[in-house]
């Protein structure tokens, strides 16, 4: 029966053009008995979320309630979906932002990892709400996983791009990473986290230019 399931959910994913509607129907599923099932359900209801927003606003109470499962699969999935729905509406999952941060400290790398992604996605258009996060991201950088230490530069990057001076007191620490990291993936994202804030430094002039060009 699960696996008809999962195979169902499989292909409404592939149909966007009935999410809208079915968006009820696969917030059911959050009740599944099956982790299996109730993971697909909210990795689902996270792209819905995207697209729909408001129209999942009703679930993402019941959403965040996963942060604190036992199963860290549904912890992997429950920061997948905040961030798709707070990339869209960060209002809708601003009541359970300290939560979320709670699991970049996580057991379990994929959450770690899922939770990195998790705020990209956020940050793409509510940057301002990680001014005093960057801390968090920064400890990530040096994450024994090294799926973590290859996303953890990207969010230095997202910021970096849109705030330049959020990350600038990283650059340092990031410089090293580019430098000395065993990692390939890991020293060509911190050169991507360091390029895109001194480009939009750069391109930012400052107060006193910016009057003499008005001049």
């Amino acid at each position: 029966m699960d696996e008809k399931l999962y195979r169902e959910l499989g292909q409404l994913t592939k149909d966007k053009s009935i999410w809208k509607q079915n968006i009820p129907y696969v917030a059911s599923l959050l009740k599944n008995q099956s982790p299996k099932i109730t993971a697909k359900a909210m990795w689902l209801l996270g792209e819905m979320g995207l697209l729909y927003p408001q129209e999942v606003a009703p679930y993402t109470k019941e959403i965040a309630s996963f942060i604190i499962s036992d199963n860290d699969l549904l912890r992997e999935r429950t920061a997948n979906a905040l961030g798709r729905i707070g990339r869209a509406d960060y209002d809708l999952v601003a009541p359970y932002f300290e939560e979320l941060l709670s699991l970049a400290g996580d057991k379990s790398p994929n959450v770690r990892l899922s939770f990195i992604w998790a705020s990209e996605n956020i940050a793409t258009n509510t940057w301002a709400v990680y001014e005093n996060c960057l801390p968090i991201f920064a400890e990530l950088l040096n994450d024994e996983n090294e799926r973590v230490r290859m996303e953890a530069p990207e969010m230095f990057r997202v910021l970096g791009k849109r705030k330049p001076e959020f990350v600038r007191p990283y650059l340092e620490k990031l410089e090293y990473i580019a430098t000395h990291d065993e990692v390939s993936v890991v020293r060509i994202h911190a050169k991507g986290a360091i390029k895109a804030t001194l480009s939009k430094t750069i391109k930012e002039p400052d107060a006193k230019t910016q009057n003499k060009q008005v001049r």
